[in-house]
Parts: structure tokens; sequence; C-alpha cells
């Protein structure tokens, strides 16, 4: 099997597991009496993200996201022909991922995922009322964040071990911050998993939810790009 297949496979299957375990929790777990309400599916989010860097991350580095993978790509940490395998794997395992929640749903007399599959929007669709600035504000900004740390967790001086725990925690905070404003994307990837099922108006407004995070991952990387050193530590070495 060629590394390029090894990629896009870990990718499917790391997406599937973010889509089950965050989408899944705010779509199965959101319900009272039994509600584990924004805390819980922040951190389900995180969770999953965290358990999946140490699960694939030696294999295709655990983007699980196409706006990390543009981003790093951008800065010349992703190999260009490695990109279509990365984006493939992700939207099969995001879609993958949201069937296995949405037959888990089904099981429930009169559930109907239409609107009601933890789909991103804005207006209308904004769990707390916020317009598309705030959304646009939130994507751009919260997905150069993510992307921002998980380029700080490559330098030579971070510990491997620790990129899991801070990359998660990242993804958690902020879910934490913007879910109230647009359910948080951050990832086109699962804004596609829950359009899938949610219908037709999610699909309307998925456009900005694969924009804005591809925008926010390309500055995140950037930005991170400012004030990495590691060209200087390689000039030490030798």
């Amino acid at each position: 099997m060629t590394a390029t297949i090894r990629i896009m496979i870990a990718e499917a299957i790391g997406t599937a597991v973010l889509v089950m375990g965050g989408v899944g929790t705010a779509v199965l777990a959101t319900t009272d009496p039994l509600s584990v309400g924004t805390l819980g599916v922040a951190l389900a989010f995180g969770l999953s993200l965290l358990v999946m860097v140490y699960a694939i991350g030696a294999v295709s580095g655990c983007h699980i996201n196409p706006a990390v993978t543009v981003g790093l790509w951008s800065i010349g940490k992703t190999e260009s022909g490695d990109v279509p395998y990365y984006i493939v794997g992700q939207l099969v395992g995001a879609a993958l991922g949201g069937l296995a929640v949405f037959a888990i749903a089904s099981g429930v007399d009169g559930f109907d995922a239409s609107n009601n599959f933890a789909q991103n929007g804005w207006g209308d669709f904004s769990p707390g009322g916020y317009d598309f600035g705030a959304m646009a504000v939130v994507e751009v900004v919260f997905t150069a964040v993510l992307t921002f740390v998980i380029g700080g967790t490559t330098h030579k001086r971070f510990t491997a071990p620790a990129a899991g725990l801070a990359i998660g925690l990242t993804l958690g905070v902020i879910h934490l911050i913007s879910i109230p404003v647009d359910n948080t994307s951050v990832n086109p990837a699962r804004s596609f998993a829950s359009a899938l099922f949610a219908g037709s108006d999610a699909f309307e407004q998925l456009w900005a939810f694969v924009v804005f995070p591809l925008l926010g991952g390309v500055l995140g990387a950037f930005a991170w790009k400012l004030i990495d050193d590691s060209h200087e530590l390689d000039l030490v070495e030798e």
C-alpha cells in the first residue's frame, strides 16, 4: 500500500471519528433530561481530535480538516501531491461518520434530521441568532487559531506526545466560544457531514463554511510561519 493511500485511509477514519464524536454528541446527547450541553459538545469535539492525533498522527499528521491541510500546504508543510488524498479521505470519512450518527438517531421514533443535525449556520440558523458578519469572523479567526497551534506543535522544541493535548484542548475552547454563534465549523468536512443530512437550508449556507475556514487556515499557517525559528535551529545543529 502506498503512502498516499495510507494517508487517505487514515484521514477518512480520523474524520469519521471526529464527526461521530462531535456531531454525534450534538445530535444524540443534547436532549433533556440527559443533555450534556454546550460544554459536553465542546469536549466531545476536542477529545475526538485529541485521540485521533495519537491514533493516526504518525501516518498522516491527523489533519482531518481540509482547512488544516490547505493551511499547512500553503507554507510547505504538506506536499502538493498529497493534498487530494487528504481532502478525499476527509470528505469520505465525514460522510461515513454522519451516516453512522444518522442511523443511530433514526432509531428514535419521530426523529427528523432536517435543520436538526448540528448544522452550521447564521441568521435564522444560528443558535444565538448571530448574523453573517459574526459567523465570518468566527470562522476565519478561530480556524486561524487552530492552524496556528497545529503549526506550533510541529516545532522542534515541542514534544510529540504533547501535541494531541494542545490541539484537542484548542478545538474544545474554540467550540466553547463559538457554538452559540454558528454551531462552530472551523472544518469544511465537519460542515459537509451535517449538511448532507440536515437538508437544503444547510446546503445553501455550506459555501461559507468552506470559504471562511479555508481562508482562516491559510492565515493561521502564515502567522505561525512569521515566528517559526525551526530553520535557525537547523543552522545551529549543523
